[in-house]
């Protein structure tokens, strides 16, 4: 008894012994037993993500082999009709379908893998040596209710971006060129549109159906181009994707301008804007009545003159920030604006305060299928 109880204060006392515990959140574990679990938990993650990249391939490789041999048989005979060019469009949108889908869950095992990179390997090598303070609720909201960290319409939008919109390219120049060549060469445009003809549907509108398809497929791969909530992809961090051509900027911006901000499949991450002005009363009247967006004034002193300014807050979405500076600017030519994007905004109009998985408490936590 004498043994044991001294046994029980050697490793009371080893426990208390800062040294040689650290104590996380209320828990007390030696060092090396929690670095051995996060190790083999990071590898576990990086095996998941692993697998479902290659996942990714072999539906990439679907794709491109259904193209192959779709224009193989296309144009191994003038008496094959062209239709089959177009049923492999539906063919691949298909796999464009699949492919995003396991792309995100692809995303949730990366951002994983990325939390862990961050804010555990990353913080040994930089003093305080110590995790962020939200890095354990992320992980474990991660881990108690997975939730994919990006949209299906941004996944859509990568994989086009990556891989599909060349496909759609390819059989978009097949199918021209198979309509110019068989069964006799178009003389014509209105010969081209005879070639098209589809039984009782017309050439003009096959052609304008597959324009419009075109159209639709391009205009996602652009439009989504500005969503970057993807943790698996080596991106600039909080940055919009800058477009080379001023008119595909022009065809973005326009698409934007038609939609709504907050469409559930075309979230993006709001701006912070911080306005520090002379004419606050008549700027935040315009951002109220023109952007339709709440305006929060705080008092300020500006440490330089040592005069009186007021700081107006006022979160906008991306696709409204050149509308705010264009809004203040014809109101206080020297007012100062600060854009700040923002990782999570939370509260009333915005997203609810309690962790998702807390929401509703006789609910177990949401699991999503993991089914390909």
């Amino acid at each position: 008894m004498a043994e044991s109880g001294t046994n029980a204060a050697s490793a009371e006392a080893s426990l208390n012994n800062p040294e040689q515990v650290w104590s996380y959140r209320g828990y007390k574990m030696r060092p090396g037993e929690f670095n051995t679990a996060m190790v083999h938990f990071y590898r576990g993650e990086i095996t998941r993500s692993n697998v479902w990249r290659s996942r990714l391939d072999s539906t990439t490789n679907w794709a491109v082999v259904t193209v192959g041999a779709v224009l193989t048989f296309a144009f191994g005979s003038i008496d094959n009709s062209h239709v089959v060019i177009l049923i492999s469009f539906l063919l691949v949108l298909l796999f464009l379908v699949v492919e995003s889908r396991r792309y995100r869950y692809y995303e949730l095992w990366a951002l994983r893998v990325r939390l862990m990179e961050t804010d555990f390997f990353a913080a040994m090598l930089i003093p305080p040596f110590a995790p962020h303070q939200e890095w354990a609720s992320r992980l474990a909201d991660s881990l108690l209710a997975p939730e994919f960290p990006i949209t299906f319409m941004e996944a859509v939008g990568r994989r086009l971006r990556r891989n599909y919109a060349w496909l759609f390219l390819i059989l978009a120049i097949a199918w021209a060129f198979k309509l110019l060549l068989h069964p006799i060469p178009a003389r014509s445009f209105e010969s081209f549109l005879n070639h098209a003809t589809i039984g009782f549907i017309p050439g003009e509108m096959v052609a304008l159906g597959v324009a419009i398809f075109l159209f639709i497929v391009f205009l996602i791969a652009l439009y989504t181009a500005k969503l970057q909530d993807s943790p698996g992809e080596v991106l600039p961090r909080y940055r919009a994707l800058e477009l080379s051509s001023n008119f595909l900027q022009n065809i973005a911006s326009a698409a934007g301008s038609f939609l709504p901000d907050d469409l559930p499949f075309m979230q993006q991450h709001e701006h912070l804007t911080l306005i520090i002005t002379d004419k606050a009363e008549a700027v935040s009247q315009q951002l109220l009545s023109v952007l339709k967006r709440g305006v929060t004034g705080i008092e300020g002193r500006g440490m330089y003159t040592g005069k009186a300014r007021t700081v107006l807050l006022c979160v906008v979405a991306p696709s409204q920030i050149d509308h705010l500076k264009t809004t203040v600017y014809s109101v206080d030519e020297n007012a100062f604006v600060v854009v700040n994007p923002t990782e999570e905004i939370l509260g009333a109009g915005f997203g609810p305060l309690t962790p998702r998985w807390r929401r509703n408490k006789n609910k177990p936590p949401a699991n999503p299928s993991f089914g390909g």
